[in-house]
């Protein structure tokens, strides 16, 4: 007999081959030693999803597969504004316990336009809990931000982007280091690292290496726990998991690649197992397969 035939016999027995386990729901397995993850609500090991306008039904699907690993979902750009059915994906949220997040360009916009009210009376009215404050589109001063910052975390979370989404935008560690002690001093729960969706500016050079010089001075001035680290790519995921931890915020992940990025956390992925099997952290790369 087959240990899945002796399986599905104790199954049967128990009065359960029907039931949730048969149909690979309940709990998941635990027969592996992995690193441990902290468990949600969480405020380390966050995962940030960029959502790019997911239908309500496709986003009801997705947190039901992976909710147990987001944290946030962020509706991108301004995909909010133009979006039916939004308070149904904003509740969708609420219920599987993950923050429902505006993209940092529509309020970049209702702030040049003078409509930043309208926008948090709006978002509000939504249940929309968190709003990202960013500057990577239009010029915005630093105390015009970081009284924006100020202004809206009175009702909202606020997460606050730091970097331009131009190519050309010079990239000063110093200037990036400093905007984000700021805007965490006015106010806001974390700081995201610009990388963009195409992870191609701000963190990241134009063929998508890191730019460790940025990442290191992020490090050594800025408590990581309130950075995310926005990290489109696999690599990118791989290189800071194995840089800064399990635990390091990720963000802009795509909605297709989160169960991806939680295995890279786990060690459950060629790229990071050696963190689930030590030994390989000292074998020979072509060995690591």
């Amino acid at each position: 007999m087959t240990a899945r035939e002796q399986h599905n016999g104790d199954m049967r027995r128990m009065g359960d081959l029907d039931g949730p386990v048969a149909d690979g729901e309940g709990p998941g397995p635990d027969f592996l030693s992995l690193p441990p993850r902290t468990k949600k609500p969480r405020q380390r090991g966050v995962t940030h999803v960029i959502d790019r306008g997911m239908p309500p039904a496709h986003l009801r699907s997705l947190l039901d597969l992976a909710g147990e690993h987001i944290d946030f979902v962020k509706f991108g750009w301004g995909t909010a504004y133009v979006s039916r059915h939004i308070r149904a994906k904003v509740v969708a949220c609420e219920q599987a316990g993950v923050r429902s997040c505006t993209g940092g360009t529509l309020l970049e916009i209702a702030a040049a336009q003078g409509k930043v009210a309208e926008f948090a009376r709006w978002a509000g009215s939504l249940g929309i809990d968190t709003v990202e404050v960013s500057e990577g589109t239009i010029d915005m001063p630093r105390e015009v931000k970081q009284q924006l910052i100020a202004d809206l975390a009175a009702d909202f979370h606020v997460v606050a982007e730091v970097g331009s989404k131009s190519a050309t935008a010079p990239v000063d560690p110093e200037v990036w280091v400093g905007h984000m002690l700021g805007d965490l001093e006015a106010g806001a729960e974390f700081v995201v690292a610009e990388g963009r969706e195409s992870g191609t500016v701000g963190l990241y050079g134009p063929g998508g290496e890191v730019r460790e010089p940025l990442v290191e001075a992020i490090l050594g001035a800025v408590p990581a726990g309130r950075v995310i680290f926005e990290a489109p790519t696999r690599s990118q995921q791989s290189w800071f998991i194995n840089r800064v931890g399990i635990e390091v915020n990720l963000g802009n992940i795509s909605p297709d690649d989160i169960l991806a990025v939680e295995t890279l956390r786990r060690g459950l992925r060629s790229d990071t197992a050696h963190l689930s099997v030590p030994l390989l952290a000292s074998a020979p790369p072509g060995r690591r397969r």
